[in-house]
């Protein structure tokens, strides 16, 4: 498989996952068929809409329209199966976590496939895989997961687009640097809903008193 044919599989595959998720979070709150596709294209297509626009690429949806008739297919599709789900919310993070891992590896190959050092790699990862699911929860009323605390949602793609950087630095291919990636943020995020792992925050404290 080319460079080109594994970032369009990518984008499609967050496309397709990131739709199943925004149209989760329509179910919540209980919107219309138009109302989900509205949530599953919003969630599908706003991490790779601005990784476009930053540099300066003619936005991937508006090119290809497929991607939107997926997003909107897949938010059908949850209208008439949701309630099947005993926990939505659950299977709500989990695709996510799938979502997150699939498009931060796609943000990351379309930077390195336009000629960009590794600060805007890493950045174009990170935007790519975190924006259209703020948006989507932002919109949903819902706790945003990219800032959720005590667990690693940035961190994560941080890690899977560092980690793309450091392979292909050292040579491999740009296949093997995007796998790589897609691996290690999901890990990364499945290990902190599984197992707890997490960053240390930040805690107030009181001033100190000078005497």
């Amino acid at each position: 498989m080319t460079p080109q044919a594994l970032i369009a599989a990518l984008d499609y595959g967050s496309v397709l996952v990131f739709a199943l998720t925004g149209a989760l979070v329509a179910s919540r709150a209980q919107l219309d068929p138009v109302g989900f596709v509205f949530m599953a294209a919003l969630t599908a297509v706003g991490g790779g809409t601005l990784r476009d626009l930053i540099l300066g690429r003619a936005v991937f949806w508006v090119v290809q329209p497929t991607y939107i008739l997926i997003a909107a297919a897949a938010a059908l599709l949850v209208f008439w199966t949701a309630h099947l789900f005993e926990s939505r919310y659950r299977l709500l993070i989990w695709l996510d976590s799938v979502a997150l891992s699939v498009a931060v590896a796609a943000g990351v190959g379309v930077a390195l496939e336009t000629g960009f050092g590794p600060v805007i790699v890493i950045i174009m990862g990170i935007s790519t895989g975190t924006f259209g699911g703020l948006m989507r929860d932002v919109v949903g009323n819902e706790v945003p997961l990219v800032l959720k605390q005590g667990e690693l949602y940035l961190t994560a793609a941080f890690g899977g687009a560092l980690a793309a950087v450091l392979l292909d630095t050292a040579g491999f291919d740009d296949e093997e640097a995007l796998l790589a990636c897609a691996a290690v943020v999901w890990v990364l995020r499945a290990g902190s809903l599984i197992r707890g792992w997490r960053l240390p925050v930040y805690r107030p404290r009181p001033p100190r008193r000078r005497g």
